[in-house]
């Protein structure tokens, strides 16, 4: 490493080694750019470190102990014992195997890793610094710059993430004892991800919710399984509320105040179970005990650190920097890809931005097209998106036609002892063209990219439908749900 004040140059510089940035290094470095990568942390971003990959492991193995306890129709029986200590170091293991491949296929294709905390110095020029272990800082001159630094959870009023009682995602994944009750604050993705992991682990778990309903911007009919399996897991809810503060109680208790969210309180009450909360109504403010917080409420992005205005880079209100269809900024030579470029944040949507980006800057025809832009949610059961909803059609000027198909119909599915769910397709009605789905149910994560390849290759129904798919499967749900839409499904009744 270059100590002092020396100055060093590359054709692009990428800053953030996350999904969106190190995906953007390599595909330069595929391109015969010199290109060089700076992160301040850790390779793989939030998504590898932090979010994705942790999250879905714990998912993952919080299922196996579930599954075990619950599979007496089977005629196992089972009651497996909890090793938190075990199951992070599992988890850790996963992440680790995985950052060093994403060091290892930079290194492989060319890419020269710096790190450091980078800040603009003019339109030309980051100075990198190398934090406070006495390796100094240098200044890194460019030609152009792909900024890619991605987000971090928003801090609400009087919950600290400093504060020992009150959690962020990450921190809530790398907790050493299962606490016996939480209040998750936001029934977003994160939120109900997380709260279903705790529930499965024996937690006694209440989510507060300012609007009426779970995951917001999904369809209800998509929502409602979701929120059932919430319920037999001991989920409790609370609609209407915002989290104002909290208090320490006896011992380890803290107590969260909630406030009611204005019309979005309109009902009041809880939605699923029967939480025990000391409320009087919808105009009451709400108190919950319980021995932690988790807040999650979103994410914003990470833009306010690096000096943008030395290069004149613009952001919206919000934070965010705004790009074209080439992910390209206000400013020619600078571009912005992945969480800090705008929503949805979702690592895929980065790294199509990042590829889309480095292709650019290496003057190939490259743009971003969002229009089969796959959205999952690990819950249990899974929710996944591609598309348009049927009501986004109507609104695009389509006559949608809506398919759908029921995994309870699935042998598939019944010998994995998980159906409740179902697949829906939407397509143009009078050309037949996938316009849209949606899945809820057993491995709709992986389901889903059938249909978004469906509307990326402007594929019809009569397409999915004529294509054999294997039996028994949980794909032929896809098939079928092609078929109810053209009218002639086999194994449900047609609409």
């Amino acid at each position: 490493m270059v100590v002092g004040d020396v100055t060093t140059g590359t054709d692009v510089l990428v800053v953030g080694a996350g999904p969106a940035g190190y995906v953007a290094a390599i595909r330069a470095g595929q391109l015969d750019l010199d290109v060089t990568l700076v992160e301040k942390d850790a390779y793989g971003g939030t998504c590898l470190n932090h979010g994705c990959i942790p999250s879905k492991a714990l998912i993952t193995a919080t299922d196996v102990a579930h599954d075990a306890r619950h599979a007496e129709e089977m005629g196992i029986h089972a009651d497996p014992a909890i090793d938190l200590a075990g199951m992070i170091g599992w988890k850790d293991d996963v992440v680790s195997q995985l950052t060093g491949g994403v060091e290892k296929l930079c290194k492989a294709n060319g890419v020269n890793l710096l790190e450091g905390t980078a800040r603009f110095a003019d339109d030309h020029t980051v100075r990198v610094s190398h934090g406070g272990d006495g390796q100094g800082s240098e200044s890194l001159e460019f030609e152009h710059a792909i900024v890619a630094t991605g987000s971090r959870p928003i801090e609400i009023p009087n919950f600290s993430y400093a504060d020992d009682p009150v959690l962020n995602s990450k921190q809530a994944l790398a907790l050493e004892s299962v606490p016996d009750s939480l209040v998750v604050v936001g029934a977003g993705y994160i939120g109900m991800e997380l709260a279903s992991v705790f529930a499965k682990l024996g937690t006694d778990v209440t989510v507060i919710e300012m609007l009426e309903s779970i995951l917001p911007g999904y369809d209800d009919d998509l929502k409602r399984p979701v929120e059932q399996r919430a319920g037999d897991l001991g989920i409790e809810f609370e609609f209407g509320y915002t989290a104002s503060e909290w208090h320490e109680r006896d011992g380890d208790r803290i107590r969260v105040v909630a406030e009611p969210a204005g019309e979005a309180a309109a009902d009041g009450g809880t939605a699923t179970g029967d939480a025990e909360a000391e409320s009087g109504g919808a105009d009451d403010p709400l108190e919950l005990d319980a021995e932690k917080v988790l807040v999650a409420v979103g994410r914003e992005p990470v833009s306010d650190t690096l000096d943008l205005e030395e290069v004149g880079v613009e952001t919206n209100e919000r934070g965010f920097i705004e790009t074209d269809s080439r992910a390209r900024t206000n400013v020619e030579h600078v571009f912005a890809v992945g969480d800090v470029a705008g929503e949805p944040m979702l690592a895929h949507k980065g790294s199509m931005e990042g590829q889309v980006a480095a292709e650019v800057i290496a003057g190939e025809p490259a743009a971003i097209d969002y229009q089969a832009m796959p959205a999952v949610v690990f819950t249990d059961p899974e929710i996944a998106t591609v598309g348009m909803t049927e009501t986004e059609a109507e609104e695009a000027g389509f006559d949608p036609v809506v398919g759908q198909f029921p995994f309870r119909a699935s042998g598939r599915a019944l010998t994995t002892g998980d159906a409740e769910g179902f697949v829906k397709v939407v397509a143009d009605e009078s050309e037949g063209y996938v316009l849209g789905a949606g899945i809820v149910g057993p491995e709709a994560s992986e389901l889903i990219a059938e249909l978004g390849l469906a509307i990326e290759l402007g594929a019809t129904l009569e397409d999915v439908a004529s294509t054999v798919h294997a039996h028994p499967t949980l794909s032929e749900s896809v098939m079928e749900a092609a078929e109810n839409a053209l009218g002639h499904a086999i194994h449900t009744l047609n609409r």
